[in-house]
């Protein structure tokens, strides 16, 4: 069952004005040194945050998903006034440990839009989490470069894991309403995660060949606005086992998805690999011009390993 959400009817939305409608993105968002180490990718979101802000009003609140924040017995938005910083990882260099995003939350909106967006499958209320939970590295990792200030509120959505896909790009459907409350949609993962099969090292234009297949089926269907199909990826076979063996760095790329219009002519940047098996490719919808700085790499010239 496919639910929507009308903003206009009523006022269920106190805390958040209406407003043109902002982008969605989907970024992947590979290591966590990525989030200081002066590389591309970094160098990427730092381009974009300011495009966006220079080309779209100031959001008023940024609704992240990330592949790190999971949940069993349903979906859950955070609702604290100030989110903790979650270091979610290990074996990584000090620095990195002592990096803080200290964005504010956003309790009061994220009660109305508790109420307002339902659970697929059962039509509940969103669960919120008021202590447990914050910002983990697939939040503070992309926004920290993209809007350095930490002066927005974010919250943070998770997944419930133990749903089919279809369930989550239903709920992305949902999410598209928001954008024109001030909202910026960011789903944080990967098109291919696979860190079994990483080699460190790669250049960014080598990757497997599952990796490559995989990697490019998506782009396709998302350059030809074929955004349900996106929540199909099982149906690539042997490819998709080895580009996830397990969904969750896929699944924010459905909610950002969900949250398009097929009909929004989407922007690739970072098109290319960490480490032979991690797909860095990132998606914006609705972006008004043409990212100017962001580097890109045409799928040709990727190297099959």
């Amino acid at each position: 069952m496919t639910i929507s959400i009308d903003l206009a009817a009523g006022e269920q939305l106190k805390s958040l004005r209406p407003s043109a409608r902002l982008p969605a993105l989907f970024v992947g968002h590979g290591s966590p040194m990525n989030a200081i180490e002066d590389n591309d990718y970094r160098r990427s979101w730092q381009a974009l945050g300011a495009e966006l802000t220079a080309q779209h009003e100031r959001p008023q609140l940024i609704l992240c998903i990330s592949a790190h924040w999971l949940t069993r017995d349903g979906w859950a938005l955070t609702a604290m006034a100030q989110p903790r910083t979650i270091h979610d990882f290990g074996g990584f260099p000090p620095e990195l440990f002592a990096q803080q995003y200290p964005a504010p939350g956003a309790p009061a909106a994220a009660a109305e839009i508790g109420q307002l967006l339902r659970q697929p499958g059962s039509n509940a209320p969103l669960l919120l989490d008021d202590g447990e939970w914050g910002l983990d590295h697939g939040a503070w990792s992309v926004l920290k470069p993209m809007f350095p200030a930490a002066d927005i509120p974010v919250l943070q959505l998770s997944m419930d894991y133990s749903r089919a896909p279809r369930e989550h790009f239903e709920l992305g459907r949902q999410l598209a309403a928001l954008r024109e409350r001030g909202v910026l949609i960011v789903g944080s993962g990967n098109v291919v995660h696979n860190l079994r099969s990483a080699r460190f090292g790669s250049a960014p234009n080598q990757a497997y060949d599952w990796a490559i297949d995989f990697d490019r089926a998506i782009g396709s269907q998302i350059a030809k606005g074929e955004l349900a199909a996106l929540a199909d990826f099982r149906e690539l076979g042997a490819v998709a086992a080895q580009a996830h063996p397990t969904w969750e760095h896929y699944l924010p790329l459905l909610y950002a998805a969900g949250a398009a219009d097929a009909q929004e002519a989407p922007r690739f940047f970072n098109d290319s690999f960490q480490a032979a098996s991690i797909s860095m490719r990132s998606v914006v919808w609705g972006q008004r011009l043409p990212p100017a700085r962001v580097r890109t790499t045409s799928p040709d010239t990727k190297e099959k390993s």
